[in-house]
């Protein structure tokens, strides 16, 4: 069963590492360096454990980690709302088991309120994930260029 977990502190060492390998594997589709230590510049990290409005959890299934999730309420477009999934991934050894849909949903249930996600368009499992799981809330597409898609869209709080 899928579950999140607040990333605290003392996890901050863990989400460095992993979003760094996150980092080197979206090297596929963005033209990112890496600096003179073999690290990948993310600009708000430390901010994840000092914003109150950025959260970062860990992606567990029945006890093991399976990947990570990064959410904060910054526009990629310029429009008021709640959330933005900032990074997002299951890692690759546990893929194709509907483990990053799964994750995905339970993270947009818990968070209810106006969202965007954005993917590039030639990751295509990715556009696939957030083009399937945003369909039920009717998400409006906005092209940012050729390459970069972000959905917005409103999530209903269950009840």
């Amino acid at each position: 069963m899928i579950r999140l977990q607040a990333v605290r502190q003392e996890g901050r060492d863990l989400l460095w590492n992993i979003n760094q390998k996150y980092l080197y594997e979206m090297t596929r589709y963005y033209d990112d360096p890496m600096d003179e230590n073999g690290n990948f510049h993310y600009g708000h990290f430390e901010e994840y454990f000092t914003d109150p409005d950025r959260k970062a959890f860990f992606i567990y299934n029945d006890g093991c980690m399976v990947g990570f999730a990064m959410i904060n309420p910054y526009s990629y477009i310029g429009h008021a709302h709640d959330y933005t999934l900032a990074e997002f991934t299951v890692f690759p050894a546990y893929r194709g088991r509907h483990l990053a849909r799964d994750a995905a949903r339970l993270i947009l249930s818990t968070y209810a309120g106006r969202w965007e996600i954005k993917y590039n368009e030639k990751n295509t499992a990715a556009k696939a994930l957030w083009t399937g799981v945003t369909m039920p809330f009717g998400p409006a597409v906005h092209h940012m260029n050729d390459e970069e898609t972000v959905l917005e869209f409103q999530v209903r709080a269950e009840g």
